[in-house]
């Protein structure tokens, strides 16, 4: 259900006696990981990256859906056949999501792994499914069907066939629990960036704020705004590299889980606030919801905000960015030296 609208990271590079900024990327959970860590020294610095590195890996091996030996996939071969007990951060892992689906009235759903890709978008597909292929693809997805018991800490999926998968929350959920070990260790600044899904606290050394690159999806090789941020997150969810044109309308690779049919009206949208996990779900849910009720939910929750481009091209925004902090932001209003992570 995920994309990445590529974010660019910038940030101020000065010299420091007292700090140092180390950064280092690799591959975990079957994405690009970026990890940004400032420190007194050098090796301070890299000794939490690996301690990071160790984090999400740990994080990968309980909830990946396509490693065998998670809890996760055995929860799945288990679908219609009993419950699985798993363990407490899981279960809490599971129930969030499912609270998600809930309050997003399914735009969200982590049984969407279950679908049949009957959806392709590799430049194959030549005429849209018919209305029988999609409804049958559809069978075995519905967060309801999932059921949790707190007091053996089980997940249990009701119908034979089911599936469920975090993706892309999986990943936010990551970059926030890094972040918080980080600061329990008294690392101060730094950033955990899960394929475009960013966790970030403090500063970077002498700088008041990291700054964020926000990409234009209609002006890839250009930036539509730069954004301070600090001791929070952003997310992009996006559809203009994804996407089949049939009949003159625009199908993105972002499914509806409640109608299996591709969302439309939305080209991406960038969500900001204290954490990762959420604002991914948000920015899902907020792609297949469209403009109207994407503005209005998220306006139910004034620690977070928003930038969503239209597929007409247009821009809006929720309402807590006014007009004069976009201004200041789309011209850049950032002293920085601009470096690619």
């Amino acid at each position: 259900m995920k994309s990445k609208l590529i974010i660019l990271l910038l940030l101020s590079f000065f010299t420091s006696t007292a700090q140092v900024l180390k950064k280092r990327t690799t591959l975990l959970m079957g994405s690009k990981f970026e990890i940004t860590i400032v420190a007194a020294d050098a090796e301070t610095a890299q000794t939490n990256i690996d301690t990071v590195i160790a984090e999400i890996t740990r994080i990968e091996y309980l909830i990946s859906d396509w490693k065998p030996q998670t809890q996760i996939s055995e929860v799945n071969r288990n679908a219609g056949i009993k419950p699985v007990k798993v363990d407490q951060e899981v279960f809490e892992l599971t129930k969030r999501a499912l609270h998600l689906s809930k309050i997003t009235h399914g735009a969200f759903d982590i049984s969407f792994a279950a679908m049949d890709r009957i959806w392709k978008f590799d430049g194959s597909m030549t005429e849209m499914p018919d209305e029988v292929a999609v409804k049958k693809s559809m069978e075995k997805v519905g967060y309801k069907n999932i059921i949790l018991d707190s007091l053996n800490s089980t997940i249990f999926l009701r119908l034979k066939g089911m599936k469920i998968g975090f993706g892309a929350l999986g990943e936010g959920y990551a970059a926030d629990r890094c972040r918080n070990i980080m600061l329990a260790k008294g690392i101060k600044a730094g950033i955990v960036n899960g394929s475009g899904d960013m966790s970030s606290w403090g500063k970077p050394p002498k700088g008041k704020n990291w700054i964020i690159g926000i990409t234009n999806p209609f002006h890839k090789d250009s930036l539509f705004a730069v954004v301070p941020l600090k001791n929070g997150a952003v997310v992009t969810s996006g559809t203009y590299e994804k996407f089949v044109t049939f009949n003159g309308k625009r199908y993105s690779h972002i499914i509806n889980p409640v109608t299996g049919y591709p969302a439309t009206g939305l080209t991406s949208v960038t969500v900001f606030g204290p954490d990762a996990e959420l604002a991914n779900g948000f920015s899902t849910s907020m792609m297949v919801l469209g403009k109207d009720k994407a503005l209005e939910f998220i306006s139910s929750y004034p620690k977070y905000s928003c930038i969503m481009f239209g597929d007409d091209g247009q821009v809006y925004h929720s309402k807590n960015i006014n007009e004069k902090m976009l201004k200041k932001w789309k011209r850049g209003g950032y002293k920085t030296s601009k470096k690619r992570l």
